[in-house]
């Protein structure tokens, strides 16, 4: 199934071949079992200022720029402008109520892979829309040994977030300007995948939450698998 989604990615993007050199993972509903906590998070946070906000909002817009989507979901109910100041005010109560939540666990599955990526000499970069530093400090930790804060691609990173290309270009560009057949996108979101499919690089899917597999699948996933359990165990198929 793997080889038959990489001749086909190839074949789209019109490329010779393909050689990665770079894995690039989502955090939340990626690495860590974070998206319920997040859910709860933004709609208490929203409510407080007026906004309608549900679970599935937060699954559908997980991924982008957490100041992107408050400015989105005002202009939408709201009918203003506000300015990126004021979405960061808003978007420090929804972090503040989310870090008085349980700690999330990792996902089963995420060390090993790392550690088989590792082994195979491959370089392994992170790529949240999140812009909570605490959670960057977590990263280092919990994948100390697998990653390095200079691949870590934050909110802070780029000006244009998910669903836009910009920063899994930038995941690229810090793993040592390599080319988009050199990557591999690890995502759980709809905006996280098509991020990844517009910077052609192969995406693959892993369908974490409550969203049906077409969500991932429509947004141009090269293949879509329901755990990082899954992935682990198919990781030799893709080098």
């Amino acid at each position: 199934m793997i080889k038959e989604a990489i001749k086909h990615y190839l074949e789209a993007n019109s490329f010779t071949e393909f050689a990665p050199r770079v894995v690039l993972f989502d955090m939340d509903g990626v690495l860590y079992n974070s998206m319920p906590n997040h859910a709860v998070a933004w709609q208490e946070a929203m409510s407080q200022f007026g906004i309608h906000f549900t679970a599935d909002d937060s699954y559908a817009t997980e991924g982008a720029r957490g100041v992107d989507t408050i400015r989105h979901y005002v202009r939408m109910q709201q009918g203003k402008e506000i300015t990126p100041e004021e979405a960061q005010r808003m978007y420090d109560v929804k972090t503040e109520i989310f870090h008085r939540m349980p700690v999330a666990e990792i996902f089963p599955g995420v060390i090993p892979l790392m550690q088989k990526i590792k082994d195979a000499g491959i370089t392994i970069g992170v790529v949240t829309g999140s812009g909570q530093r605490p959670l960057f400090k977590r990263l280092l930790n919990d994948f100390d040994g697998f990653l390095t804060e200079d691949h870590i691609v934050t909110a802070y990173d780029v000006e244009r977030g998910k669903p836009n290309p910009d920063p899994y270009l930038m995941g690229l560009r810090k793993a040592g300007n390599l080319q988009p057949w050199q990557g591999i996108v690890v995502e759980n979101a709809p905006l996280g995948v098509r991020a990844g499919v517009a910077a052609r690089i192969f995406t693959v899917g892993v369908n974490s939450g409550p969203l049906p597999d077409a969500a991932l699948a429509d947004q141009g996933a090269n293949i879509v698998l329901q755990r990082i359990t899954e992935l682990c165990d198919q990781w030799e198929q893709f080098i």
